[in-house]
C-alpha cells in the first residue's frame, strides 16, 4: 500500500496540485511546493528496488494537456530517466530538473460513456496502453462470490441471464450505444451493508439503480426502455 497513490482527476484539478506551484506558507509568503506527482516520484526514487503504481481515477475528467505539462514528453516510454527543467523552478535549487525514474507506473481510469467527457486527445493516447474492462456476469469468480454472500441459485442465475440479455442489447444499439454502455457487475455486489440479497434487493436494485440509468440511455425512446426494465422482472 505504500507503494501506491491514488487520486482523481477534474476539472477544477490543475498543474500547480499535480506538478509544482505556488503555495502560501506560514509567514504568508508565495513559495513554490511540489505537487502530489512529484513528491511521489521523489519517494520512487529512492527505493529503486521496487515498482511504485500512480492510479488516476476519471483520468479523462481533467483537462490533461494542461494538467500533465511536462508529463506530456516524460511519460513516454523512451524518454524515462531524461530530465526538463520545470515551468516552476524551485529557488533553493535553480539548476533543478525533473524526471521520471523507470519503476514508476502510471495507471488511468475512465468511463467512456459518459457522453459530457470529450475523447482522450491522440498525444496522450499513444502513450498508454489501453484495456477494456467488460462486466462479469458470465465468469465463474463473480458467481462464486454472489454465492459466497448468500445469493440462491435461482436468483444467481436470473441476475446472469437478466443482465447478459440487456448488455446484448445495448451492445447491438450502435447508433446511440454500444458495448462501452453496458450495465456493469458491480451492481449486483453485496456488501456487508446488505441485509439479505434476494428478490426484493433485485427489485430494489432494478428499480432505483438500473432502471433510471436505462430511462437515460433511451430518452427519446421511453418505451424501449420500460420494455427491457419490464424484461429484468
Amino acid at each position: 500500500p505504500d507503494r501506491v497513490e491514488t487520486i482523481q482527476f477534474h476539472q477544477s484539478y490543475a498543474y500547480e496540485d499535480f506538478i509544482r506551484g505556488y503555495r502560501p506558507d506560514d509567514e504568508g509568503k508565495l513559495r513554490p511546493q511540489d505537487g502530489i506527482f512529484l513528491q511521489f516520484c521523489d519517494k520512487a526514487r529512492n527505493d529503486t528496488k521496487n515498482d511504485y503504481f500512480f492510479i488516476i481515477d476519471e483520468i479523462n475528467r481533467g483537462n490533461l494537456s494542461k494538467i500533465f505539462g511536462e508529463l506530456m514528453f516524460l511519460i513516454e516510454k523512451d524518454k524515462r530517466g531524461l530530465s526538463v527543467k520545470l515551468a516552476y523552478e524551485n529557488p533553493e535549487n535553480p539548476f533543478d530538473r525533473f524526471s521520471i525514474p523507470e519503476n514508476v507506473f502510471i495507471i488511468g481510469t475512465m468511463n467512456t460513456a459518459d457522453r459530457s467527457l470529450a475523447m482522450v486527445d491522440y498525444a496522450l493516447r499513444r502513450r498508454f496502453v489501453f484495456y477494456t474492462l467488460e462486466p462479469q456476469f458470465e465468469s465463474e469468480k463473480f458467481q462464486n462470490y454472489l454465492s459466497n454472500n448468500g445469493v440462491g441459485k435461482g436468483l444467481l442465475k436470473k441476475i446472469v441471464k437478466k443482465l447478459t440479455a440487456l448488455n446484448n442489447t445495448i451492445s447491438e444499439d450502435k447508433k446511440y450505444l454500444g458495448k462501452g454502455f453496458t450495465i456493469g457487475h458491480s451492481y449486483f455486489c453485496p456488501d456487508s451493508d446488505t441485509a439479505r440479497p434476494n428478490k426484493n434487493w433485485y427489485s430494489k436494485i432494478i428499480e432505483f439503480e438500473i432502471k433510471p440509468l436505462l430511462k437515460e440511455y433511451w430518452f427519446d425512446n421511453l418505451d424501449k426502455a420500460s420494455e427491457e426494465v419490464d424484461n429484468l422482472q
